[in-house]
C-alpha cells in the first residue's frame, strides 16, 4: 500500500469524522504537556480530550460526555 495514498485516504476520513481545534500554548508548555501525557500513557490529543471531558463534567456537575 502506498504511503501517500493511505495518508490521503486517512486524512479524508479524519476530515469527515472529526472537528479540529487549534491550541496555542506558551513557549515551553508544549513539552511539559507532552511529558505529562506520556507519563499518563496517553497521546497529547487523548490527554487534552480527557481534560476537556473531565472539566465539562465537573462544571455541569455530572459524569457523562456528549
Amino acid at each position: 500500500m502506498g504511503g501517500k495514498t493511505s495518508a490521503k485516504a486517512k486524512n479524508t476520513w479524519i476530515a469527515k469524522a472529526y472537528d479540529r481545534i487549534n491550541l496555542t500554548v506558551a513557549k515551553g508548555r508544549k513539552a511539559v504537556i507532552q511529558a505529562h501525557a506520556q507519563a499518563q500513557g496517553e497521546s497529547v490529543n487523548g490527554f487534552v480530550n480527557r481534560a476537556i471531558d473531565e472539566t465539562m463534567d465537573r462544571d455541569k456537575g455530572g459524569t457523562d460526555h456528549e
